[in-house]
């Protein structure tokens, strides 16, 4: 749980783009937990929902358990896995059976990203079968309206991705990506699959005209979901990222959005970068996998 005493925020400066956070750190409970991480899940069901109905060859599949969802998008895939068990309660041996038949059906392991505050029966679970840690991830969060201003440097143009362009958006971010996830046609269809999901908008960046950076932004009820934010090589370090976010941030706030959150890796790069820009770190999740059943 974040110290509900607000740090003062030295001021950042960056070419072209100035502004002063007023930190206002957002407490944690189950309930904000809850429902932070099915707002986030429904993102990955869309996902695969959108699989189901435009490539049903790629046999993409979702199922509710545990008061969760376990998401299937095809081998291997970042999206394949499952998000939100033990959030309403106790997590039965029963369930926890439907979610291994669920992937081990489709020879594929078991991920599951959880969320610290799950019930302990999940973890009790995980250390009944043997599951190891492969992954941690920090949720950070900032109210949408924290009383920061910018100003988006002059040689950047944000605009929102219409359906003539989505295959440009795509590959902007996945090439962004491509120190981390090799650019396949397979990685390929799921980021579209996930852009067509419901709510979902997607943002494409330029400097001089060229496309420099991409990210997409998930308006659901009172939260606002900050995903799939890269930069190309040649533009990085130029405020790209700082001006996607804070474009996407007033779109929030103008579809009534209160809370605004994103994902980083701990320590990293990306993590710096939001956390000067008056996110905090809710809580790390922990990703447990358990690899495939043989025979």
């Amino acid at each position: 749980m974040l110290n509900s005493c607000a740090q003062a925020v030295p001021l950042f400066v960056i070419p072209g783009l100035r502004y002063t956070p007023e930190v206002q750190p957002t407490l944690l409970d189950l309930n904000l937990a809850r429902e932070i991480e099915l707002e986030e899940a429904q993102a990955a069901v869309s996902c695969a929902n959108m699989m189901m109905s435009t490539q049903p060859e790629l046999n993409g599949a979702v199922q509710s358990i545990a008061g969760g969802y376990a998401v299937y998008c095809g081998a291997g895939n970042p999206v394949t896995q499952a998000v939100g068990l033990g959030l309403a309660g106790p997590v039965s041996t029963e369930e926890f059976d439907q979610l291994e038949d669920f992937y081990f059906s489709r020879n594929e392991p078991v991920r599951v990203e959880t969320c610290p505050l799950a019930d302990a029966s999940l973890f009790e679970k995980y250390k009944e079968r043997n599951y190891y840690v492969t992954e941690f991830s920090n949720v950070m969060a900032r109210p949408v309206r924290n009383g920061s201003t910018v100003a988006t440097p002059a040689d950047i143009d944000i605009r929102r991705v219409g359906q003539d362009e989505l295959d440009l958006w795509v590959l902007t971010v996945a090439q962004g990506f491509a120190e981390n996830y090799p650019v396949t046609q397979e990685i390929l269809s799921v980021m579209k699959m996930f852009a067509m999901g419901k709510n979902t908008e997607c943002y494409l960046a330029r400097i001089d005209g060229r496309v420099a950076g991409g990210a997409t932004l998930a308006l659901r009820g009172r939260i606002a979901g900050l995903f799939g934010a890269s930069t190309l090589i040649d533009f990085r370090k130029r405020g790209v990222q700082t001006a996607l976010l804070y474009h996407r941030l007033r779109r929030a706030e103008q579809s009534g959005c209160e809370l605004a959150m994103s994902l980083a890796q701990p320590g990293s790069h990306s993590q710096r970068n939001i956390t000067r820009l008056g996110f905090h770190t809710l809580y790390t999740r922990v990703k447990f996998e358990r690899a495939c059943k043989v025979g």
